[in-house]
């Protein structure tokens, strides 16, 4: 009788296989909500309060141009060149801090900073197209935006603290 030929040292037609670690999230803090929160608001204030001051030069300058004779339309356009400007400025520095440090103004001052879920470096452009764009669009939805409003920051509630916008950009938040 013959004998088979030897099998060889590993199966052709076996399923593949790889060592996969598990993420350890233990390494890394997590964000707290109302750090989260708060840090959002000051972002917010920041913006209102370059707003608020625009407002009022805008009702100022507006009377005095017009008694020294100059037009609605003068005012307007520098109030205007002036806001723009202000916007930015703000844009311009939370994009830098977003980019060097995964950080908004509010982040910063809080010590909480934007990475991917590995805990490696989120890039500025993950940030504005997966994170900032898709929520901004679907808010935008007529009826569909209003509940993705509310649902996107609710979603904080859930045990990982991950929103909706961080889901689809595959971040999370933790304190820096």
């Amino acid at each position: 009788m013959q004998q088979p030929p030897p099998l060889p040292p590993s199966n052709p037609y076996a399923a593949p296989s790889a060592r996969i670690d598990d993420f350890d999230s233990g390494q890394m803090e997590l964000g707290d909500r109302l750090m989260r929160l708060v840090a959002k608001i000051v972002d917010w204030m920041i913006i209102m309060a370059v707003v608020a001051i625009i407002a009022v030069v805008a009702a100022i300058a507006l009377p005095a141009m017009q008694k020294n004779g100059g037009s609605e339309e003068a005012v307007a356009i520098i109030v205007g060149s002036i806001a723009l400007a202000a916007f930015l400025a703000i844009l311009i520095v939370n994009l830098v801090l977003l980019h060097r440090y995964g950080q908004t103004i509010g982040k910063r001052l809080f010590k909480l900073r934007i990475v991917r879920v590995d805990g490696s470096h989120c890039s500025l452009l993950r940030i504005i197209f997966a994170r900032w764009l898709p929520v901004t669009v679907l808010s935008a939805i007529p009826l569909l935006g209003y509940i993705f409003s509310l649902v996107d920051p609710l979603m904080i509630f859930r045990t990982d603290q991950r929103c909706m916008h961080d889901l689809i950009a595959d971040t999370i938040v933790i304190k820096a």
